[in-house]
């Protein structure tokens, strides 16, 4: 798939999974532990700036990253590297993502189904 410009939808992503985590000094944090579910930052490239995000942990310790606002051209195989303020937390390769935003935007398109405007259109009031 390629898309039509660098903004387009299709590259924008807001969930992914990754491998089992590589955790740093705890394995994996004891709030991720005990609530299932933690805070933080990430980013998948060097130079980035950090995306607030929320972790969920699988039963393997991979976890599912939900993020805060939607991230452009995350790929699998990038490494997803989790922050809490300053500290480095861990890092996990991403393996799966999650629909992109122009997918969401189809979807929600079909669900809500013809428009008033639309069927205005096509059946003009008598």
């Amino acid at each position: 798939f390629k898309a039509p410009s660098t903004d387009h939808p299709a590259l924008y992503r807001d969930l992914l999974r990754t491998n089992r985590v590589h955790w740093i000094a705890e394995e994996p944090p004891a709030v991720l532990v005990r609530d299932k579910m933690m805070e933080c930052h990430f980013r998948f490239r060097h130079q980035m700036a950090l995306v607030p995000c929320v972790l969920t942990l699988n039963q393997d310790g991979s976890v599912w990253v939900t993020l805060v606002k939607p991230a452009r051209a995350i790929t699998p195989g990038q490494f997803a590297v989790f922050y809490k303020g300053d500290e480095c937390l861990g890092s996990g390769k991403i393996l799966r993502m999650g629909p992109s935003v122009y997918t969401m935007q189809q979807g929600k398109n079909r669900e809500e189904g013809p428009k008033k405007e639309e069927i205005d259109k096509i059946e003009p009031a008598t």
